[in-house]
């Protein structure tokens, strides 16, 4: 492998920072749209801030991902009839029935986010401009971004780089900083602060409103688009105020100059000096004069702990900051100070002073907090406990803390509250939760849940009744089993000041981080006939993920495989539809409509063959009843569909139509002759594609031009038309489609500018009185052949939107709009990319956006969303263009000039390569339901599912059963919300969708809570297991763990006098537990479990295939590594376990789905000397890491004995993998080992080594041909390639292995995983045939593969990658470039070639326009097809699942 390219497969999902504040919109644009909750009722004993106020934005990182969320909250009350049949998670509180998170934008940036901060403006123009989000990078880079509403998306405002040449001062000459930049803000949005290389504090300073950079802040200033902007920077050094090690630092809320409180450690000490130096930090509080550039120290504290670690503002009216230590929580103002002790390890300064304690024990070491409300914090321990801080003022001094325990829940790595009803907690280790929160005060609580229980007509029970008692089992289905038990109201005390909250989960973000290890298994489904690229859809991955009581096992496919109920033989088959029947006997049509459109079911399945047609009822079975209906079977059909209210079908062939009612034909059309003068031009002219909206079918003709089957809904018949726009224009369309804008509240309306005017214009759209109000416009959208498309309002067909040239812009935006003096000037000849096929639609949500999607003829697929954008030149531009003549204003009036759409990444999907032939096949199938999704479905040599969730497109695709030729949805008795589909090879297939996956995730996933932290797993392939160590945490009390750490030899001398008989200690009891998946959707079984000895910790559980020395045949085992942690005062020793794996199984096929434990019998078990922590198989011997040696057992059938060893590993061996005879070995801090086993002689030999320092986390060999290479990554999120060249001289004769290769990951790889590559096009001749790629697991989440690329694709990418890093602009300014180079952290590293190339970079050439992409690839001397097919090749060569 000389060459490679590295590929994010699936991105990080671990939330580490996550802030609120109002990014896409201001406060001030809430009040009218929200109702308040009965004021009139409540007002008198309900706070009156409880009305759900302005809920901001939340934006959150993981890794490199940033993504930013609106808050959709569903109140109650003002909910249509059908979405109230709908139970939303977290039953009814305060008003609200549901909220979700819906994404607003998601960005990967080239950097991982350190910090992240939310810039927002005082309170002082009423709410009317948005707040910013500052974002850290590693070393000292800062980025302000901020929503700019005409692209839909974020904008870089200010960056700030501390780096480089002028700024090495600041290190001091220091390489390694213990953590990146840090950011605050000041809560009025003054300034902010960024502390960087331990001790310089960068002071961003704000700028004030109407003093920002930009000059037409006066224009922007009647819109409220105006956001937060930094003016300027300077630094100050904290160590010229003699600060030596700042822990934290935070702004105060209250004061007229930012106060900015830090909080530093003047002498170090540790746990193990307590007794001789504690209460080590101070507090300082500085007031920050930005003008001045001044800082004077206002007050200070002193004798804090040494274990503070983290400084909390307290918010208006009290003020002041608490400090939260291990094991006491501070308050400090300038006038007052208060502390609580939380544990028997809290120490008063001086022993005669008392301390307050809290009424039960808890550590507060690693916490996460925020506010609730002024008085109240929420803080988030290491456990998943949340706990309430109250305080306790009068006026603005505080008298006491109280703390109380509320309930358990994920393992936080932050916390924010959104708004004045909601928090986040986002999670590392387990699944991130939007909670609502609502509080009373003590007494009161119990009137209003009674006044509420008059007021709340639709639900089953009162509310507050309701949650206490709501049923955590139904939720821990929703959450995979995390502890939500945050239910019910906390204990209420005495005083009437006191509190209650409650809560209620209202929506997840899935997480699979941190993958500690995965193995690849065969899913339940898998066909054992598949061939190629399908074969790979038979595989799963099985994850380790999670920690504690998140711990769990993920199971991830890159492919969905439905289920099949059945499958028949079908060949030659065109198309497929299924229609539904109403009776004309039902009375009312619209209201029985409203109720049960969603689970009607469909009458016939029509089947378009090659030249008939047959039509099948989708009754209980699947009956052909072609003879017997009047449907047109002669000849294929083109498509079919219903109309009038699902009354009637419309079946569309080549020459005419036909109207059905059930299986009675009602009006039978011919298109052809009678339409135009000359008869001999129109007989070459059928239906080339229909589009269905009802109440109108839309034909494009196989000569580009456009009829009109238009119906009448009291009649239920159609009639031709030919729109007048196509008549006269002879522009050829190459695509178009109808779009039904459906609703009480078409979305489209709000795009024309007469917003409130626009009810008017849609009652004379519709034209027929008779047709119900609330069905909505129909548009249609065309493609012509020169690449413009253009919306036109149906049957009126007056141009509403239009853009020339879509196939390469990112912002379609309409041609009034555009100024468009400068597009005239360049004309490029693009290679004509004609649209084949358009599709828009909305799906159902009260907030959906339409998708617009486009098949251009090389198989690009282009997906845009619509979103609204009021520009103010609108006004002005009209205006002027009105003058000229009398038509243009009025046309103009009803344009939709608001409407934008911006293009949607789809870089995970592999296009295909699409043939040549001028017939066209349809592929694109939207459905409303399909196993409760909804979205569309891509037929073809690479079929795909685009599912939509939170208004964001998963693509999903589906490998298994290859080219898929026509897909529809089926829904009746036996096949609920199901599917079927025919593939290329004629068989037709009716499914499901497994239900247990859930699809909102980058890939399909699906989780099995362990409730304990998974460490490693393996896959037993023989019998279909995966052994798994898990480790559960267990309370034991603390005389009982402290005489086991004894050497027992030595005897018990312990003091147990300082030990109180009550305390605990949690230990982690390890065990290897045996799953078995089940028949796919039902939970995984635990076969069987090996329970680990006291104190001793399970590291490695392996398969290893042993040679028997006495059978003489091969063995499968299952090996076991341990290790016994009893202190640091004790020898270590581990043990080597053996097991064998087997059945006991009955003759009887009745009892095939009993359950049967799996024999799991020990066959071997030995103690060594030091921790086994890596165990392979190499030619049928064992090797075992054991401590500082390897040694290499061979097995006789009883026992182990030792054949060969090494003193290889200085310290610890983290990974062990062996390839033929070769041997790579990863340690702890001291790189990797090249060996080599010789039989004749029994030796092992070091064949090299890495001589530089490397802390290790995964090793693997890569294969390319014949080529071995060794591949590693480390703990600061690097990987590298080397090899052995023992003729080369800078080897030192082959002891050193060289490297061929580095790059800078940004996660760290825990897991690497060898696979074979797929053949693709242009490997199929060469001999690259025995390639494999790697794919490996990251601690935060997410999944990449590095493939080996032959050198001429290779030299093609990296020009390609070197022209992009200008071309493409970057989010927040970061350079991809020095994102890739190798972290060394202050080591000693003589820098590799740069052979990788970076595919995250490589994915925005198909995001660039057109014209740009041509131009690049002329520019580097190929062509775009060319650069297109390598990135296709490689997606293709790795859809490994």
């Amino acid at each position: 492998m000389s060459y490679a390219a590295y590929k994010m497969m699936h991105p990080p999902t671990g939330i580490e920072n996550c802030a609120s504040g109002f990014i896409t919109q201001c406060s001030a644009d809430f009040v009218p749209q929200i109702p308040t909750i009965q004021p009139d009722e409540l007002e008198s004993d309900w706070p009156s801030t409880r009305s759900i106020g302005p809920v901001p934005n939340l934006v959150v990182s993981a890794a490199n991902v940033l993504e930013v969320y609106v808050v959709r909250v569903q109140d109650d009350g003002s909910r249509d009839s059908k979405a109230s049949t709908e139970i939303k998670r977290g039953g009814l509180m305060a008003g609200v029935s549901g909220a979700s998170l819906e994404l607003v934008c998601d960005y990967r940036l080239h950097g991982n986010v350190e910090t992240m901060a939310i810039l927002s403006i005082g309170g002082g123009d009423g709410g009317r401009r948005r707040d910013s989000i500052i974002l850290t990078f590693e070393d000292a880079k800062i980025a302000a971004l901020e929503f700019d509403d005409s692209i839909h998306g974020l904008r870089t405002s200010s960056m700030h780089c501390f780096e480089g040449p002028e700024w090495f001062h600041l290190k001091r000459g220091r390489e390694s900083f213990a953590r990146g930049p840090l950011v605050k803000v000041d809560p009025q949005g003054r300034c902010g602060g960024v502390l960087v290389y331990g001790l310089q504090m960068i002071i961003l300073k704000a700028a004030q409103a109407g003093a920002g950079l930009v000059g037409d802040d006066e224009a922007f200033g009647s819109e409220g688009a105006i956001s937060a902007r930094i003016e300027s920077s300077y630094i100050i050094n904290l160590r010229d105020l003699d600060m030596k090690h700042v822990k934290d630092f935070i702004f105060l809320h209250g004061y007229i100059e930012p106060v900015m409180v830090i909080l530093q450690e003047r002498e170090i000490t540790w746990a193990g000096r307590v007794s001789w130096k504690h209460h080590t930090c101070r507090l300082s509080a500085l007031s920050i004069s930005t003008s001045l550039k001044q800082h004077p120290l206002i007050w200070s504290a002193v004798n804090l702990p040494h274990d503070a670690y983290k400084l909390l503002a307290v918010p208006s009216p009290i003020g002041g900051v608490l400090v939260i230590c291990a094991n006491t929580i501070h308050y400090h103002s300038q006038s007052a100070s208060c502390i609580l002790a939380l544990n028997n390890y809290a120490v008063p300064v001086d022993s005669s002073q008392e301390m307050p304690r809290a009424s039960f024990n808890v550590e507060l070491d690693a916490a996460n907090a925020t506010w609730l409300s002024s008085d109240v914090a929420m803080l988030s321990t290491k456990t998943g406990e949340l706990l309430l801080l109250m305080l306790v003022y009068d006026g603005r001094v505080v008298k006491r803390l109280d703390l109380s325990k509320s309930k358990a829940s994920v393992l936080t790595s932050g916390i924010t509250t959104v708004g004045n009803s909601f928090f986040f907690l986002g999670s590392f280790l387990g699944d991130s939760l939007l909670v609502q929160f609502t509080y009373g005060m003590g007494s009161s609580m119990l009137s209003s849940g009674l006044k509420e229980e008059v007021g709340d007509i639709e639900g089953d029970a009162p509310t507050a009744k309701r949650l206490r008692r709501s049923p955590s089992d139904v939720f821990q289905d929703l959450v995979n089993g995390e502890e939500l038990s945050l239910y019910g109201s906390t204990p209420s005390n005495a005083e009437s000041s006191q509190k209650t909250f409650s809560f209620a989960v209202r929506d997840s973000l899935i997480n699979i981080g941190p993958l500690k290890d995965f193995s690849y298994g065969l899913r339940i489904n898998a066909d054992p006939n598949a061939v190629g690229i399908a074969k790979q859809s038979n595989y799963e991955l099985v994850c380790c993920s999670g920690h504690g009581k998140n711990g769990a096992l993920c199971v991830l496919q890159q492919s969905i495989r439905p289920e099949t109920i059945t499958e028949v033989e079908l060949p030659g088959c065109k198309g497929m539809w299924t229609v539904y029947h109403k009776s004309t006997r039902s009375h009312n049509p619209d209201s029985s409509k409203i109720a049960s459109e969603d689970d009607e079911y469909h009458a016939y399945l029509i089947i378009s063959l090659e030249a008939r047609t047959m039509v099948l009822e989708t009754a209980d079975l699947l009956g052909e009843v072609t003879e017997s209906v009047d449907y047109y079977v002669q000849g294929s059909t083109i498509a079919a569909g219903n109309l009038f209210g699902r009354r009637r079908v419309v079946q569309v062939y080549g020459r005419g139509a036909r109207i059905l009612d059930g299986a009675f034909m009602t009006q039978d059309l011919s298109f052809g002759a009678s339409n135009s003068d000359s008869t001999t031009g129109s007989d070459s002219s059928t239906v080339a594609s229909v589009s269905i909206a009802d109440p109108y079918v839309l034909l494009r003709m196989t000569d580009g031009s456009i009829q009109l089957l238009v119906g009448d809904t009291s009649t239920c018949t159609v009639s031709v038309s030919i729109p007048p726009v196509f008549d006269s224009s002879k522009k050829p369309v190459s695509a178009c489609t109808l779009y039904h804008d459906k609703g009480p509240e078409p979305w489209l309306r709000k795009a024309s500018t007469d917003a409130w005017l626009s009810t008017g214009i849609g009652e004379a759209i519709d034209g027929s009185d008779n047709s119900p109000h609330d069905q909505g416009d129909i548009y249609c959208v065309v493609c012509y052949e020169s690449g413009d498309l253009e919306i036109f309002d149906v049957p009126n067909f007056s141009s509403v939107f239009s853009v020339e040239k879509m196939s390469g812009k990112n912002n379609l935006i309409d041609t009034i709009m555009r100024k468009d003096s400068a597009e005239e000037g360049r004309k490029v000849n693009t290679q004509n990319m004609n649209v084949v096929e358009l599709a828009m639609q909305r799906w159902s949500g009260q907030h959906s956006r339409p998708f617009l999607f486009a098949i251009l003829s090389d198989g690009t697929i282009l997906c845009y969303h619509a979103y609204l954008f009021e520009g103010q030149e609108t006004a002005s531009r009209i205006d002027s263009s009105g003058q000229n003549s009398v038509n243009l204003s009025s046309i103009s009036a009803s344009r939709l000039r608001n409407l934008r759409f911006v293009r949607v990444s789809l870089d995970t999907y592999a296009r295909e390569e699409n043939s040549t032939g001028n017939y066209y096949n349809k592929r694109i199938t939207i459905f409303k339901n399909v196993g409760g999704h909804q979205g569309l479905f891509l037929s073809g040599s690479r079929p795909t599912w685009f599912m939509v969730f939170r208004e964001r497109l998963r693509v999903h695709p589906q490998l298994c059963d290859g080219s898929i030729v026509a897909f529809t949805v089926l829904h009746n008795v036996n096949c609920n919300h199901g599917l079927i589909y025919v593939t290329s090879q004629g068989l037709l297939k009716i499914c499901q969708l497994p239900s247990a996956t859930s699809y909102d995730n980058y890939w399909p996933v699906q989780k099995i809570p362990l409730k304990g932290t998974p460490h490693q797993v393996t896959y037993f392939a023989e019998k279909n297991l995966y052994p798994l160590i898990v480790s559960v945490p267990v309370l034991k009390p603390l005389s009982h763990v402290l005489s086991s750490l004894v050497d027992q030899e030595a005897g018990h001398q312990i003091e147990h006098d300082n030990v109180s008989s009550d305390d605990t200690y949690t230990v982690d009891e390890f065990e290897v537990r045996i799953l078995e998946p089940e028949k796919s959707g039902a939970p995984w079984q635990t076969r069987a479990t090996i329970p680990m000895q006291n104190l001793e910790n399970a590291l490695t559980v392996r398969v290893v295939t042993l040679f028997n020395t006495t059978t003489k045949e091969n063995e499968t085992l299952l090996a076991i590594g341990t290790a016994y942690l009893q202190g640091e005062d004790v020898a270590g020793r581990g043990r080597v376990l053996l097991f064998s794996v087997g059945r006991n199984t009955d003759n009887n096929p009745q009892n095939l789905f009993n359950y049967y434990p799996t024999q799991i019998s020990e066959v071997y078990s030995k103690e060594l000397k030091g921790a086994i922590s890596a165990l392979a198989s190499l030619q049928g011997h064992l090797l075992i890491a054991s401590g500082p040696k390897i040694i290499l057992h061979k097995w006789n059938g009883t026992e182990l004995n030792g054949v060969a060893f090494f003193d290889v590993p200085p310290l610890y061996v983290v990974s062990l993998n062996t390839v033929k005879n070769f041997i790579l070995l990863g340690d702890i801090h001291k790189s990797i080992y090249f060996l080599s086993w010789k039989e004749q002689g029994a030796q092992l030999n070091l064949l090299a080594k890495d001589f530089g320092a490397l802390d290790c986390l995964a090793t693997e060999f890569l294969i390319d041909g014949s080529t071995l290479s060794l591949m590693v990554s480390d703990e600061q999120k690097n990987i590298q390639v080397f090899y052995y060249a023992p003729k080369m001289s800078e080897s030192w004769k082959g002891q050193k292995l060289l490297s061929r290769a580095e790059f800078h990951v940004g996660s760290r790889v825990s897991k690497f995983l060898r696979l074979q590559m797929l053949p693709t096009t242009d490997t199929l001749g060469s001999d690259k045939t025995n390639r494999f790629a790697l794919l490996f697991g990251t601690l935060d989440g997410s999944m990449g593969c590095i493939a080996p690329l032959d050198e001429l694709t290779f030299r093609r990418l990296q020009s390609l990658q070197k022209k992009l890093v200008d071309a493409v602009s970057h989010v927040a300014g970061l350079n991809p470039r020095s994102f890739r180079q190798f972290r060394a952290n202050g080591k000693a590293h003589k820098p590799g070639p740069d052979s990788i190339v970076d595919c995250e970079l490589l994915c925005h050439y198909e995001m660039l326009a057109l014209e740009e992409q041509l131009e690049i690839a002329h520019q580097i001397g190929t062509t775009r097809q060319q650069i297109l097919s390598n990135l296709n090749d490689l997606s293709l060569g790795t859809s490994f699942l």
